[in-house]
C-alpha cells in the first residue's frame, strides 16, 4: 500500500508520497513512488504511483522509453508530448500497454491484482500548471480550484487534515506543510505507509522542478512537526468545552449476593 498527494495552489503544485511497499508483513520494502521528468525551461512534470509495483514500473519505463502512436506510427514518450491534457492522456495510454503486456496467465497464477493509480502534475511551456489522477482504466480527472487537490493510495486517514485546510488560495508553503502533516496521520493509523517521504514542488510558470527532497527518520523539521501536530490537537480537544448531553449519574448498583440458596 502507499499514500500519495498533490495539490496544486495559486502559487504553484507540491506533491508527496511515501516509499514502503510490502507483499505481507514480513516483506517490507522501499520504492519511490515519486517519479520526475524535468527539463528547465520546457517541461518540469511530476508523476506518482499508487498500486501494484510491477504495473507501476512499468508505466514509469513506458513513460521514458516511450511506445508507438498508432495514428503517426511515431514513438512518444513523456518528454515529447506537448501539453499537460495530452500527457495524463498518454499515462492512461501507457496503463493500458502495462496491462496489455501483463498476460491473464500471469495474472491468475500470481492471485493479486495489477491495478495501478498515478497523480500526474506539472507544466510544459506554452501551457498552463495542471494536475490530474489517472485511473487503472486509463481515464483521468483533473484538479480544479473547488478541488484543489488529489490523493491515491491509503487516503482516507489523511484526508479530514486537507478537506479543512487546503483551498486554492493556501500558500505554497502552507500546502507542503498540511501535506506532510496529513502524511504523518496516514502513517500513524496505517502500517503499509512509511519512510522516506518523497517531496517535489513545482512553482507557477517558472516550468522546472524548484524542490526535489527526501525526508528521513531523523529530517528535524519532520520530527519537530509530527511532535507540535500531536500536541496541538490534544491542546485543542482539552480546550472545547464537554459536552452537556452527558448521561446522568445512576442509583448506585444494589449489593450483590453470594452463598448457596
Amino acid at each position: 500500500m502507499t499514500y500519495c498527494l498533490g495539490m496544486l495552489v495559486k502559487e504553484g503544485l507540491a506533491m508527496i508520497g511515501d516509499t514502503r511497499t510490502n507483499a505481507g508483513v514480513d516483506n517490507i520494502a522501499v520504492y519511490r513512488k515519486l517519479h520526475i521528468f524535468d527539463v528547465p525551461g520546457e517541461r518540469a512534470i511530476v508523476v506518482a504511483t499508487a498500486g501494484n509495483l510491477a504495473t507501476s514500473q512499468t508505466v514509469i519505463s513506458l513513460l521514458n522509453e516511450g511506445f508507438e502512436n498508432p495514428d503517426t506510427r511515431e514513438t512518444e514518450s513523456i518528454f515529447t508530448i506537448n501539453s499537460m491534457f495530452k500527457c495524463a492522456h498518454f499515462v492512461g495510454r501507457a496503463v493500458q500497454e502495462a496491462h496489455r503486456m501483463i498476460t491473464p496467465a500471469q495474472s491468475q497464477a500470481q492471485g493479486v491484482g495489477f491495478d495501478v493509480t498515478l497523480l500526474v502534475g506539472g507544466q510544459i511551456r506554452g501551457g498552463r500548471l495542471r494536475l490530474f489522477m489517472v485511473y487503472d482504466a486509463g481515464n483521468f480527472i483533473e484538479a480544479t480550484t473547488d478541488t484543489p487537490y488529489l490523493q491515491i493510495g491509503e487516503h482516507k486517514y489523511g484526508k479530514p487534515i486537507l478537506d479543512r485546510s487546503v483551498t486554492d488560495g493556501t500558500s505554497i508553503a502552507d500546502a507542503v506543510k498540511i501535506g506532510l502533516i496529513s502524511m504523518d496521520s496516514t502513517m500513524r493509523s496505517n502500517l503499509a505507509v512509511g519512510m522516506p517521504i518523497d517531496l517535489a514542488v513545482i512553482r507557477r510558470d517558472q516550468v522546472r522542478v524548484g524542490l526535489s527532497y527526501r525526508i528521513d527518520a531523523a529530517e528535524p523539521y519532520f520530527a519537530s512537526l509530527r511532535t507540535s501536530w500531536s500536541e496541538a490537537l490534544r491542546a485543542a480537544h482539552q480546550a472545547i468545552p464537554a459536552p452537556p448531553y452527558q448521561v446522568a449519574d445512576g442509583p448506585p448498583a444494589p449489593p450483590q449476593t453470594t452463598g448457596a440458596t
